[in-house]
């Protein structure tokens, strides 16, 4: 009967957290639909419609849509992802964040606290941007003024600090990681729509049948090959001599330690776009208005463009690299195994397994950059010249993807530990 009621409470725990994820999860999506006020919808349709391609674009699909409805999570959870990487790269370079660091848990809530700081000065920042883009605009703002300027930025910044929270709320009390589901669910609930504008050019003749199933084939297909590289290991074998515990003799074992291809996950490619979307706050909006040298590095940053494109894979290859080395640290991982008495085989213990984890490490990275790389750069070449929606681009399959995985394997370990407690 014990059994029983641990199995019951076991279940009725992960099924809560599936829940009340669901519930922040439609709580986002309500958000996405209230506008700010003071704006002129039709007015604001042409613009979005003219400016889907660019990098507007791009921030209307992580705000899951609040972009071209200008509603108050139209800056979406970017402003807390751009600090995010600020305080990480502190945190390699600035002998306090460093210090923080190895605090553990008191430091870990600082740098969070810190984090949160830099989310609403960021979002403030942005938020006037977007502000004083949208009165430029032309005709776009009802009544352009201070008022409009402070009620649009508190509103903005709200949103933000808002989504920020209900971020923090799945991670601690739901099932993934928060930040990553939010942006996942603002694609998913803007695909629907994605696939019908699609059979909708086939209609029309913008696009053929035979062209329609080549993309939808392609998608497919990318979904197949990120999976296969998410779940790609190197498995470096570790090795456990016999040691004696009390009277018993305790036999040599062989473990391994698994590490991944992509290491660094979905963030690479989040935090490339969200460094392009610094800039772009006010610049694409502005455009239409604006000088020639405006008009220029608008035109430049379009999708398909050269400077795009280089600027944005170097973005993801840094990323890739830095995150790993973040997350994953080769030197404490060869201390943990020398001080549990193990050893790489052929590998003297300590330094000489450092290095060879770190030389592994760089390789598989490389790989995984590169692999991350062509997922989201092959269909931005097909979208830059056919009207196919960013929702079926490289990086939005590519977050879905990992983010489903992650969130799966997160489920399964909860059942796995529920089980495990059992015995």
């Amino acid at each position: 009967m014990a059994e029983d009621s641990k199995i019951s409470s076991n279940s009725s725990d992960l099924r809560n957290r599936i829940f009340f994820t669901i519930f922040i999860l439609c709580i986002y999506r309500l958000g996405t639909y209230v506008p700010i006020a003071g704006i002129d919808p039709n007015s604001l349709a042409e613009i979005m419609s003219s400016s889907q391609k660019g990098l507007l674009g791009m921030f209307n699909v992580f705000s899951g849509g609040a972009v071209q409805r200008m509603a108050i999570f139209a800056l979406g959870i970017m402003p807390y992802i751009s600090a995010s990487i600020i305080v990480q790269l502190l945190t390699g370079t600035s002998d306090y964040f460093k210090n923080l660091k190895e605090q553990g848990e008191i430091g870990r809530k600082k740098i969070t606290q810190i984090t949160r700081y830099g989310t609403v000065l960021i979002a403030t920042l942005q938020g006037y941007g977007v502000a004083v883009g949208l009165e430029n605009a032309g005709g776009l703002v009802l009544s352009p003024g201070i008022y409009f300027k402070l009620m649009t930025t508190i509103s903005l910044v709200a949103g933000t600090t808002f989504l920020m929270w209900l971020g923090e709320q799945i991670t601690s009390r739901g099932v993934g990681n928060g930040i990553s589901l939010i942006i996942m669910a603002g694609i998913v609930a803007e695909l629907p729509a994605a696939l019908i504008s699609t059979l909708e050019l086939g209609k029309t003749g913008a696009l053929s049948g035979l062209l329609i199933i080549f993309f939808l084939l392609l998608a497919v297909l990318v979904i197949g090959f990120i999976v296969f590289m998410e779940r790609g290991q190197r498995r470096i074998i570790i090795q456990y001599p016999k040691r004696q515990v009390g009277m018993k003799v305790m036999q040599g074992q062989a473990s391994h330690l698994p590490l991944k291809i992509n290491t660094a996950g979905v963030i690479p490619p989040i935090f490339a776009s969200s460094i392009l979307l610094l800039p772009v706050t006010a610049l694409s909006i502005n455009a239409g208005n604006g000088p020639d040298w405006l008009l220029g590095i608008t035109s430049m940053l379009g999708r398909g463009q050269p400077l795009y494109m280089l600027l944005y894979v170097s973005a993801i290859v840094f990323f890739a690299f830095f995150y790993t080395s973040v997350v994953f640290n080769a030197k404490d991982t060869a201390d943990n195994i020398k001080n549990n008495g193990g050893f790489v085989p052929g590998i003297r213990p300590g330094e000489s397994t450092a290095i060879y984890i770190d030389n592994i490490l760089t390789k598989l990275t490389t790989i995984g950059a590169l692999y991350l790389t062509m997922v989201c750069l092959m269909p931005e070449f097909l979208i830059a010249n056919y009207p196919i929606p960013f929702y079926l681009g490289g990086t939005s399959i590519l977050i879905v993807v990992v983010v489903a995985i992650d969130t799966v394997t997160q489920i399964q370990t909860r059942l796995m530990s529920a089980q495990y407690e059992q015995l």
